[in-house]
């Protein structure tokens, strides 16, 4: 396991994931519009048919050395996932549940300096078939460690060291923007 430095493009904001490796988390590629629609509306760039690169892990292995106050929270809907951009460049950051007590933190893995400790992607999500439908590879790996490390984070408490919520109220660290119908229509959701 490694400690592996990251910044947004700007560098304004840098901090540490802790103990990355492909055990403590899952490099998984999306294709789920949601995500295609978070890069574009944060960077104006369409990852059309390539998929967005996340690591999921939960919200203890990251931390911030400067910056954490440039983070800006948006959503598609105030029920959906709560995604974290950086203010100061846009880029898109980290993507969360809307509770701190589901601890699912899936880090942009471009914002990595290396992405070694990681290991390759090891699942895949909503990949598009020829007939208009999705699926899964490595299923399991994709939903199973992800409920796992949230269940060892809500039995041994880890889920209230979080950088993106204030446990005392379940709010995230910076107010929530929805886009508007007209943002909204704009993107591939």
């Amino acid at each position: 396991m490694a400690d592996v430095p990251f910044s947004c493009a700007c560098g304004e904001i840098a901090g540490t994931l802790h103990g990355a490796s492909p055990r403590s988390g899952n490099h998984v590629r999306c294709y789920c519009s949601a995500c295609r629609a978070a890069v574009l509306y944060t960077t104006g760039v369409d990852p059309e048919d390539r998929g967005v690169e996340l690591y999921q892990t939960t919200p203890d292995k990251i931390s911030f050395q400067r910056g954490r106050g440039n983070l800006a929270v948006f959503s598609f809907s105030p029920k959906k996932l709560l995604r974290f951009r950086a203010s100061c460049c846009g880029v898109p950051m980290f993507t969360m549940l809307p509770t701190p007590k589901f601890a699912l933190a899936g880090m942009m893995t471009n914002l990595l300096d290396s992405t070694e400790a990681i290991g390759p992607v090891a699942s895949e999500a909503f990949i598009p078939q020829p007939d208009g439908t999705s699926r899964h590879s490595s299923t399991l790996k994709l939903y199973g460690g992800t409920i796992w490390r949230a269940f060892v984070a809500r039995v041994t408490g880890r889920w209230k060291q979080t950088s993106f919520f204030d446990i005392k109220t379940g709010k995230p660290v910076a107010p929530v923007y929805v886009p508007t119908p007209q943002e909204r229509a704009k993107l591939p959701l």
